[in-house]
């Protein structure tokens, strides 16, 4: 598989929704709005960045990052999320590809730093860390993972974009 990273495009649009609904079909978790949540930061123009991963002409994964506010007035952090792979290419690179990227593209806006709600097993080898002073309510503080990408830390309640509210 010869997989590249770049930026979407409108003609990827469909696409990203499939593989979003592909990749999180069968998760335990959450309520399976992801597709409509890019969608919504889409039209929001809230999409700070979003990359396809592709293999040949097939968008074959996706990650989004959005604006997150920070309630004590931090700025330049953003919410990383959803990040999806087809199911049956899953663990074989792409989305830690995706997420270096979209990590680099971070770096070179200037963002202060990332947050995400996720799996600690799997985000913690890229940096990511449960900080005490960075929370999101009503979700398990194990959860809530930040990277600061600066010495001046963020602390406070983080909420996402409004997009991450939609349902469809």
């Amino acid at each position: 598989m010869n997989t590249i990273i770049r930026n979407e495009t409108k003609s990827d649009i469909q696409a990203i929704s499939d593989v979003t609904r592909a990749a999180f079909e069968n998760c335990q978790y959450g309520d399976h709005t992801e597709q409509f949540i890019i969608d919504a930061l889409r039209d929001a123009k809230a999409l700070t960045i979003s990359l396809v991963a592709v293999d040949g002409e097939r968008v074959v994964g996706h990650i989004a990052f959005s604006p997150v506010t920070v309630s004590d007035g931090s700025s330049g952090w953003y919410g990383l999320g959803p990040i999806s792979v087809l199911p049956e290419l899953q663990k074989q690179g792409i989305g830690t590809s995706l997420l270096l990227e979209g990590l680099s593209s971070l770096k070179s806006l200037g963002a202060k730093g990332c947050v995400l709600v996720g799996d600690p097993g799997y985000y913690n080898r890229f940096g990511f860390r449960s900080l005490p002073e960075l929370y999101v309510d009503g979700v398990p503080q194990e959860n809530v993972l930040a990277l600061p990408l600066e010495e001046k830390k963020a602390c406070g309640v983080v909420t996402f974009h409004e997009g991450f509210n939609a349902k469809g």
